[in-house]
Protein backbone atom coordinates (compact mmCIF):
# COMPACT_ATOMS: atom_id res chain seq x y z
CA UNK A 1 0.00 0.00 0.00
CA UNK A 2 1.34 3.77 -0.99
CA UNK A 3 0.47 5.91 1.76
CA UNK A 4 1.24 9.73 2.30
CA UNK A 5 1.64 11.23 5.74
CA UNK A 6 1.69 14.76 5.74
CA UNK A 7 1.16 17.53 8.59
CA UNK A 8 -1.22 20.28 6.53
CA UNK A 9 -2.10 23.61 7.56
CA UNK A 10 -5.89 24.15 6.97
CA UNK A 11 -4.83 26.48 4.16
CA UNK A 12 -2.90 23.22 2.86
CA UNK A 13 0.56 25.27 3.81
CA UNK A 14 3.42 22.68 4.57
CA UNK A 15 6.26 24.43 4.40
CA UNK A 16 8.39 27.84 4.24
CA UNK A 17 12.01 28.11 3.10
CA UNK A 18 12.42 24.15 3.83
CA UNK A 19 11.26 24.19 7.16
CA UNK A 20 8.02 23.43 8.97
CA UNK A 21 5.77 26.17 9.89
CA UNK A 22 5.07 24.31 13.65
CA UNK A 23 6.21 22.10 16.70
CA UNK A 24 3.55 18.82 17.73
CA UNK A 25 5.27 16.67 19.56
CA UNK A 26 2.80 13.75 19.11
CA UNK A 27 2.50 14.16 15.51
CA UNK A 28 6.27 13.60 15.44
CA UNK A 29 5.71 10.53 17.74
CA UNK A 30 2.30 9.56 15.73
CA UNK A 31 5.02 10.04 12.54
CA UNK A 32 7.52 7.97 14.01
CA UNK A 33 5.33 5.09 15.14
CA UNK A 34 3.43 4.92 11.76
CA UNK A 35 6.79 5.36 9.53
CA UNK A 36 9.12 3.33 11.31
CA UNK A 37 10.36 -0.24 9.76
CA UNK A 38 9.40 0.57 6.23
CA UNK A 39 10.72 2.40 3.56
CA UNK A 40 10.44 6.16 3.28
CA UNK A 41 10.23 7.88 -0.17
CA UNK A 42 10.97 11.84 -0.27
CA UNK A 43 12.62 14.47 -2.30
CA UNK A 44 16.02 15.86 -1.71
CA UNK A 45 14.92 19.11 -0.29
CA UNK A 46 12.95 17.22 2.18
CA UNK A 47 15.72 14.74 3.11
CA UNK A 48 18.00 17.83 3.36
CA UNK A 49 15.71 19.39 5.84
CA UNK A 50 17.00 16.61 8.67
CA UNK A 51 19.81 16.59 10.71
CA UNK A 52 20.27 13.04 9.87
CA UNK A 53 18.73 10.13 8.30
CA UNK A 54 15.54 9.02 10.64
CA UNK A 55 16.13 5.71 12.29
CA UNK A 56 14.78 2.50 11.34
CA UNK A 57 13.83 3.32 8.25
CA UNK A 58 14.53 2.95 4.58
CA UNK A 59 15.67 6.23 2.96
CA UNK A 60 14.80 6.51 -0.78
CA UNK A 61 15.84 9.90 -1.90
CA UNK A 62 14.38 11.41 -5.36
CA UNK A 63 17.26 13.77 -7.05
CA UNK A 64 17.96 14.86 -10.53
CA UNK A 65 21.42 15.87 -9.28
CA UNK A 66 23.60 12.68 -10.86
CA UNK A 67 26.53 13.07 -8.02
CA UNK A 68 24.00 12.99 -5.28
CA UNK A 69 24.39 10.22 -2.97
CA UNK A 70 23.81 10.54 0.41
CA UNK A 71 25.19 8.07 3.08
CA UNK A 72 22.74 6.03 4.24
CA UNK A 73 20.26 6.51 1.30
CA UNK A 74 19.19 5.22 -1.68
CA UNK A 75 18.74 7.39 -4.94
CA UNK A 76 17.05 7.42 -7.41
CA UNK A 77 15.83 10.09 -10.51
CA UNK A 78 12.03 9.75 -10.44
CA UNK A 79 9.17 8.44 -8.08
CA UNK A 80 8.10 5.32 -10.16
CA UNK A 81 11.62 4.06 -9.75
CA UNK A 82 11.24 5.16 -5.41
CA UNK A 83 8.09 2.87 -6.14
CA UNK A 84 9.92 -0.09 -7.53
CA UNK A 85 12.75 -0.27 -5.80
CA UNK A 86 10.69 -0.55 -2.05
CA UNK A 87 9.47 -4.15 -1.45
CA UNK A 88 5.90 -5.77 -3.25
CA UNK A 89 3.53 -6.47 -0.18
CA UNK A 90 4.67 -3.76 2.49
CA UNK A 91 3.54 0.15 3.12
CA UNK A 92 5.69 2.37 1.36
CA UNK A 93 5.30 5.78 3.14
CA UNK A 94 5.91 9.29 0.74
CA UNK A 95 6.35 11.60 3.23
CA UNK A 96 7.33 15.12 1.11
CA UNK A 97 7.67 17.40 0.20
CA UNK A 98 5.07 19.30 -2.22
CA UNK A 99 6.42 18.28 -5.46
CA UNK A 100 6.62 14.89 -4.85
CA UNK A 101 3.22 14.98 -2.99
CA UNK A 102 1.31 16.23 -6.21
CA UNK A 103 2.77 13.80 -8.09
CA UNK A 104 2.36 10.49 -5.52
CA UNK A 105 -1.65 11.31 -5.26
CA UNK A 106 -2.84 10.33 -7.78
CA UNK A 107 -0.91 6.66 -7.35
CA UNK A 108 -1.26 6.60 -3.27
CA UNK A 109 -4.04 4.32 -1.70
CA UNK A 110 -4.41 6.03 1.95
CA UNK A 111 -3.54 9.59 3.29
CA UNK A 112 -2.52 10.03 6.71
CA UNK A 113 -2.81 13.71 7.86
CA UNK A 114 -2.34 15.83 10.53
CA UNK A 115 -4.16 18.96 9.86
CA UNK A 116 -3.14 21.82 12.19
CA UNK A 117 -6.07 24.16 12.59
CA UNK A 118 -4.63 27.29 11.40
CA UNK A 119 -3.32 28.99 8.26
CA UNK A 120 0.24 29.64 7.21
CA UNK A 121 2.20 32.10 5.46
CA UNK A 122 3.80 29.77 2.92
CA UNK A 123 5.70 28.23 -0.38
CA UNK A 124 4.93 24.58 -0.32
CA UNK A 125 1.62 23.43 -0.38
CA UNK A 126 -0.51 20.24 0.24
CA UNK A 127 -2.37 19.23 -3.06
CA UNK A 128 -6.35 19.53 -2.77
CA UNK A 129 -7.76 16.25 -0.89
CA UNK A 130 -10.59 15.71 -3.21
CA UNK A 131 -13.80 14.19 -1.62
CA UNK A 132 -14.75 12.77 -5.09
CA UNK A 133 -11.75 10.43 -4.65
CA UNK A 134 -10.78 10.44 -0.96
CA UNK A 135 -13.03 9.52 2.00
CA UNK A 136 -12.18 10.46 5.78
CA UNK A 137 -12.31 7.09 7.79
CA UNK A 138 -11.20 7.92 10.70
CA UNK A 139 -10.43 11.42 12.77
CA UNK A 140 -9.18 12.26 16.08
CA UNK A 141 -9.08 15.77 17.52
CA UNK A 142 -6.04 17.04 19.75
CA UNK A 143 -6.51 20.36 21.41
CA UNK A 144 -3.75 22.89 21.89
CA UNK A 145 -1.80 22.51 25.29
CA UNK A 146 1.70 23.56 26.36
CA UNK A 147 3.50 21.53 24.31
CA UNK A 148 1.66 22.17 20.70
CA UNK A 149 0.49 26.08 20.30
CA UNK A 150 -2.89 25.02 17.79
CA UNK A 151 -5.39 22.29 17.43
CA UNK A 152 -4.69 19.85 15.55
CA UNK A 153 -6.76 16.44 13.79
CA UNK A 154 -4.94 13.23 12.68
CA UNK A 155 -7.21 12.00 10.13
CA UNK A 156 -6.58 9.04 7.35
CA UNK A 157 -8.75 8.83 4.32
CA UNK A 158 -8.76 6.17 1.95
CA UNK A 159 -9.43 6.09 -1.87
CA UNK A 160 -13.03 5.51 -2.68
CA UNK A 161 -13.86 2.12 -4.64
Amino acid sequence: MIVIIAAVAHNNALGKNNDLLWHLPKDFKRFKEITSGHYIIMGRKTFESFPKPLPNRTHVVISRQKNYHPEGCIVVENLEKAIAICPKGEDVFIIGGGEIYSQSIPLADQLDITRVHHSFDADVFFPKIDPKIWELSSETLNPKDEKHLFDYTFQTFVRRK
